[in-house]
């Protein structure tokens, strides 16, 4: 006996009638039927498991994020708190400060007033011995210019006349010019 083989794409045992197995109206109750129970089931255990997992995990993810703001909330308004307590601080220790340079300022030269008040007494004092000293000198010169004079004015007059002069009418004739 003789085979003969085609080549093709025909599917040995189907024919070429039958429809897609979902589309066929023999199987279409049977596919409905089962459709219903697997969507049940995964209904079920979508419900009853998974779901609630993903519920608490979203939940816990809320309550997490609910925390850290919270937390994150606290903590700005600590770092406010420290700002405005070094804000305070610092305008302190500003005021601190001027008030201490202020008050430095004010010792230092009530300080120097003072030496300069006591340098200018002792060079008024020096000034005053100075001058006291030059009126002692001057009129110790006056003095002594007048007994010059006179030696003078009797030396000029021995060497001109050639003969003794009398000093008291010189001395006179000196104090007559002095007026």
């Amino acid at each position: 006996m003789a085979t003969t083989e085609h080549a093709g794409t025909e599917v040995p045992g189907a024919s070429q009638d039958s429809a897609f197995p979902p589309f066929d109206p023999a199987t279409f109750s049977s596919t409905l039927v089962w459709l219903a129970i697997t969507f049940g089931a995964l209904y079920y255990i979508m419900s009853k498991v998974a779901l609630p997992r993903v519920n608490a995990i979203l939940k816990n993810r809320h309550d997490t994020i609910q925390g850290d703001l919270r937390v994150a909330f606290k903590l700005r308004e600590e770092a406010n708190q420290a700002s405005a307590a070094y804000d305070k601080t610092l305008a302190e220790a500003k005021a601190n400060s001027q008030a201490l340079a202020q008050e430095t300022r004010t010792r230092v030269k009530l300080e120097q007033d003072a030496k300069r008040l006591e340098l200018e007494a002792e060079l008024n004092a020096k000034l005053q011995s100075a001058e006291t000293q030059i009126a002692e000198r001057k009129a110790g010169a006056m003095a002594n210019v007048g007994q010059i004079a006179n030696e003078a004015a009797g030396a000029i007059i021995l060497h001109l006349t050639g003969r003794e002069p009398d000093m008291t009418a010189v001395a006179e004739a000196i104090a007559a010019a002095k007026v």
